[in-house]
């Protein structure tokens, strides 16, 4: 289903003739439109048929209109209804807050409310660094968005962004033990969101930025950072870079290459894309170009800059390489996509240097699929759905959050990308997502950086 997860997803139920070889006919003209079919589920047996759910999987809107015709003509099958699956589970929302102690007596409600609070409210009066520890605030974290910069999907605005910071809570929660509170602020100002943020800023451990648009979000991150006394966090910028590098520590093995002469360009210039080249830069790697639309970034150039691609085009870009992508790759032996869907050929790939490292990350369709990448000659060829920034993220939050960090530094991120890159299987770039030992391990790794740097 993984490789699916960017198509639509039906379950379609089915009326099917109760005799040898129906469910194999119906699959195989389901196939013959091009239809990939997953779970198969048995409903009800009658005299004459078995009524079935079948989910499907259809490349796009035009895809499943044209199968559902087809199969509602398809005689004597019958479709009984269809459903949306993503929509289905997201139906009333992914997350919700519960209480942590019974109220089931007087007795609890007189030590949880009146009269008991008070002498929590008084101690805290007294030792306001105890907040942590008697309420909610010290494992609390919450997730901001404007909805600018949505995924793949870009400016859909806050109440279309709410499935998505739902979806990071919930992966906080089940990853990392932290409860989250998804917060819409609708404004595209710096200065509306700086004073919103700051202004509930207290009720929270850690403040995660989320889906805000560059050059906005650099603003946003700096200010707060510098006005609040706790961890600021834009995941899109540093969870993403930091799973990348992850990836690259592991990947240079197995391309046999060293980062001191790696040569790297990354396509796309906003949030991850300037920051995945600071972090490189820092850890070592000395080659790195920025594209964006306009083609390379460097020094100079005057065409859909700002001030943030003039700051990286000061460190970056070292030759004044110019040109379009396709031209920029050739000669290269890492290509990281942060920008849009095929945008990079099998030629383009073959136009780099020997055994090529390509990170394709665009949601939900990548620069070039994997596939396509490796029989072009790619040594490593990731997406998204590997290279993705859930597996760095609950750890570093855990670690902040433990370690009672002020700040999220540069240490503790690679400190997660490298104990990322450790554990790793042997033929896996970086582990599995669903292990949960691995968040434990980064969490650890994060906070025991956090107190050597003094974070």
């Amino acid at each position: 289903m993984e490789k699916n997860a960017h198509k639509i997803i039906k379950k379609i139920r089915i009326r099917i003739p109760d005799v040898p070889g129906a469910l194999g006919v119906i699959t195989m003209m389901l196939g013959e439109q091009g239809v990939n079919i997953d779970d198969v589920t048995k409903l009800q047996v009658t005299s004459n048929y078995i009524v079935r759910d079948m989910v499907m999987f259809f490349d796009d809107e035009e895809h499943f209109q044209t199968a559902l015709s087809a199969l509602k003509k398809f005689k004597p099958y019958k479709v009984l209804s269809v459903q949306d699956e993503v929509l289905n589970i997201h139906k009333g929302g992914k997350i919700e807050i519960r209480p942590r102690v019974k109220v089931e007596t007087l007795g609890d409600l007189r030590m949880i409310y009146t009269p008991g609070v008070a002498r929590v409210c008084n101690y805290i009066v007294q030792h306001p660094e105890a907040a942590r520890e008697y309420t909610s605030i010290g494992n609390t974290v919450c997730i901001v968005t404007n909805g600018s910069a949505v995924l793949g999907l870009g400016n859909i605005g806050v109440l279309a962004a709410m499935p998505v910071m739902e979806g990071k809570s919930l992966i906080l929660n089940k990853m990392a033990d932290v409860s989250c509170v998804p917060i819409l602020v609708d404004s595209p100002e710096a200065d509306r969101l700086v004073d919103t943020i700051s202004g509930f800023a207290k009720t929270f451990g850690l403040i995660m930025l989320e889906d805000i648009g560059a050059p906005l979000c650099f603003e946003v991150e700096e200010r707060l950072q510098e006005k609040l006394d706790m961890p600021v966090f834009h995941d899109d910028q540093h969870g993403t870079a930091t799973v990348i590098l992850a990836g690259l520590i592991k990947s240079l093995k197995i391309a046999g290459k060293k980062k001191t002469d790696a040569r790297v360009v990354i396509n796309g210039s906003g949030a991850a894309g300037i920051t995945a080249a600071q972090m490189l830069l820092r850890y070592g790697f000395k080659d790195v170009i920025l594209c964006d639309r306009e083609g390379a970034i460097y020094k100079g150039r005057h065409g859909n800059m700002n001030p943030y691609k003039n700051k990286i085009a000061m460190i970056t870009n070292k030759r004044k390489e110019k040109g379009s992508l396709r031209d920029i790759i050739k000669g290269k032996d890492i290509f990281i996509g942060l920008s849009g869907p095929g945008l990079v050929t099998r030629e383009m790939v073959l136009s780099m240097n020997k055994n090529p490292i390509i990170f394709a990350l665009a949601n939900p369709v990548p620069e070039i699929w994997p596939k396509d990448a490796l029989e072009a000659g790619a040594s490593v060829a990731l997406d998204g759905r590997t290279i993705n920034n859930a597996l760095a993220f609950p750890g570093i939050i855990r670690g902040a959050l433990d370690s009672r960090a002020h700040r999220i530094n540069y240490e503790m991120k690679v400190a997660a990308a490298e104990t990322l890159a450790a554990l790793g299987g042997k033929n896996e770039i970086v582990p599995n997502f669903m292990n949960m030992l691995v968040h434990k391990k980064v969490a650890h790794a994060v906070l025991e950086a956090a107190k050597k740097s003094g974070a």
